[in-house]
């Protein structure tokens, strides 16, 4: 019973997909592109995010300590964006509090554009899944319209479906590709935003973190 029902799901999607015509193999790719792509960059996303709090615990503890050395060993261990920022903080822990600040900011413009990249083409794909089946909508109705204006009478209502069909599956498979990479895309902007918030946050504790030990 389960595999007759798989095997009429496979058989729909399969008279979905030739039905639509050759946008909706077009409309796939680009779903297919996009989903790729969002998991790629979460993933990146994943290697550049570190729990802060913890972090920023085991650095405070080695700086009142007097034992900064140890704490950049602690941030060269990771590849993570938010140590590797603290680390440069940390480099210039003896100099005045605007050479740390300087340090610190250069490095959140170095490491965070690595955040956003390639976001915006998640956001572009999904843009394009939609505009792609609208695009098919036009060619369905198109195809209508010029095939029972020169077609027999009987042909008519025949030519009209195929071409309703090729309308109406694009447009339906374009929205869902659209949606689907569009929630995705909604995902990873907030992963990197947190990311960002994180590194600010934590860079500023830093500095006065630092500031405050040198005034001591």
């Amino acid at each position: 019973m389960e595999t007759e029902s798989s095997f009429s799901i496979l058989v729909f999607l399969k008279t979905f997909m030739m039905d639509g015509g050759i946008f909706m193999w077009v409309i796939l790719v680009n779903w297919i592109t996009g989903v790729g792509l969002s998991v790629y960059k979460a993933m990146s996303l994943k290697v550049y995010h570190m729990n802060g709090n913890r972090l920023f615990s085991q650095i405070k503890k080695y700086v009142l300590e007097n034992n900064v050395e140890k704490a950049i060993d602690l941030c060269s261990k990771s590849s993570a964006i938010l140590p590797q920022v603290l680390r440069a903080g940390l480099k210039r822990a003896n100099m005045s509090k605007e050479k740390i600040e300087d340090a610190l900011t250069t490095k959140i413009s170095e490491q965070t554009p690595k955040i956003t990249y390639k976001i915006s083409y998640v956001q572009l794909i999904a843009n394009l899944s939609t505009l792609l089946g609208l695009l098919g909508t036009i060619q369905g109705l198109i195809l209508s319209f010029a095939g029972v204006a020169n077609a027999e009478p009987g042909m008519k209502a025949k030519i009209l479906s195929e071409g309703i069909a090729k309308a109406m599956n694009t447009t339906a498979f374009g929205l869902v590709s659209g949606i689907t990479v569009m929630i995705l895309h909604t995902i990873l902007v907030n992963k990197a935003v947190h990311i960002n918030d994180t590194v600010d946050e934590y860079a500023n504790k830093l500095l006065d973190l630092l500031s405050s030990k040198k005034s001591e």
